[in-house]
């Protein structure tokens, strides 16, 4: 895509939980995001809404105003779908960040040029290595996400932008979208997406949940009630009932 090209309206946000989600569908997101991910275009910031950054937003001022610079905001998880519901938002489904960097990846093919940012050493290598197996993918460049994000974020944005991507997939953890805010004119690419674990899903250091608990939408008591890496998420998962119940009054 040119950067002067114009991209595929989005339908009027909706508010949920004091952000604005778009009611959008898989497909929806994906033709948006590709259309925006061209070197050189303006960037564009994709926030796949979790419950856990809603959490966090709560008590990190600078992370919630990075949520609302975003150009497309998406129901990631079920319990967004569940607080869309409450306040009377009717939403097209949900599109979990997982789903939306696959399917740009798989749509782009060997015409995106891609950079991965994020995970352990040896993470974002393997998953750009994949993304090359399975769909093609022209990757620019991947780094891990073991930097220090004050002292060496120009020079990571730096790197990202010197590549040439169109698309910067960043699973950076806690923060992500703070830190591709902060630093969004430098990357130089026209699409970034905070993927969370996405990465250690393609590099295949992480599985995915079983399909029947994306179809009951319980994917989230899977993770963690089997990793207990996760459990101390559930005081988050539970915290995030408590502030979707309270809206509701």
């Amino acid at each position: 895509m040119h950067p002067d090209a114009v991209l595929p309206p989005l339908p009027q946000p909706r508010p949920v939980l004091g952000y604005a989600v778009h009611p959008v569908d898989l497909e929806g997101a994906r033709t948006w995001a590709l259309a925006a991910a061209a070197p050189g275009a303006p960037a564009r910031m994709i926030v796949t809404l979790n419950p856990e950054i809603v959490v966090q937003a709560a008590g990190d001022p600078a992370l919630a105003t990075a949520l609302a610079h975003a150009d497309l905001t998406v129901a990631d998880g079920v319990g967004v779908a569940w607080a869309a519901r409450r306040a009377g938002v009717a939403l097209p489904g949900r599109v979990p960040g997982v789903d939306l960097a696959f399917a740009v990846l798989a749509a782009g093919g060997p015409d995106l040029p891609v950079f991965f940012l994020g995970g352990r050493p040896g993470v974002a290598e393997a998953a750009a290595a994949a993304a090359i197996e399975r769909w093609g993918t022209v990757v620019v460049g991947h780094r891990h996400g073991y930097f220090d994000r004050a002292r060496e974020g120009a020079a990571v944005a730096a790197e990202v932008r010197s590549s040439g991507a169109g698309l910067l997939l960043a699973g950076l953890g806690e923060g992500q979208e703070r830190f591709l805010d902060q630093h969004r004119d430098a990357f130089g690419a026209g699409c970034l997406i905070g993927v969370g674990g996405t990465l250690d899903v393609l590099a295949g250091v992480a599985r995915r949940t079983p399909a029947w608990t994306h179809r009951w939408g319980v994917e989230w008591a899977w993770r963690v009630g089997l990793d207990p890496k996760r459990w101390r998420r559930a005081p988050r998962l539970a915290r995030f009932a408590w502030m979707v119940l309270r809206a509701r009054g």
